[in-house]
């Protein structure tokens, strides 16, 4: 998985638009996106203006951590 960001928030819409039903990723609030590696090839073709700003990293990949003070049901 790669991190990628984009430019303005229509290229961030055009490739999340061009992903649904076709690779995983995952989104963050900050432009950022994860995507495997093989989804770049059909991102460009799409004609999607992107930077790569590299490998995930173990905390990209964790679901984020509950508050330890959460009430147990």
């Amino acid at each position: 998985m790669v991190i990628i960001r984009f430019e303005n928030h229509e290229s961030e819409l055009q490739a999340l638009d061009s992903l649904v039903g076709k690779f995983p990723f995952k989104t963050w609030g900050t432009s950022d996106l994860m995507v495997p590696a093989e989804a770049l090839p059909h991102l460009a073709v799409e004609g999607v203006r992107f930077k790569v700003e590299g490998p995930a990293t173990y905390e990209h990949n964790i679901p984020a951590i509950r508050d330890p003070a959460a009430v147990t049901v």
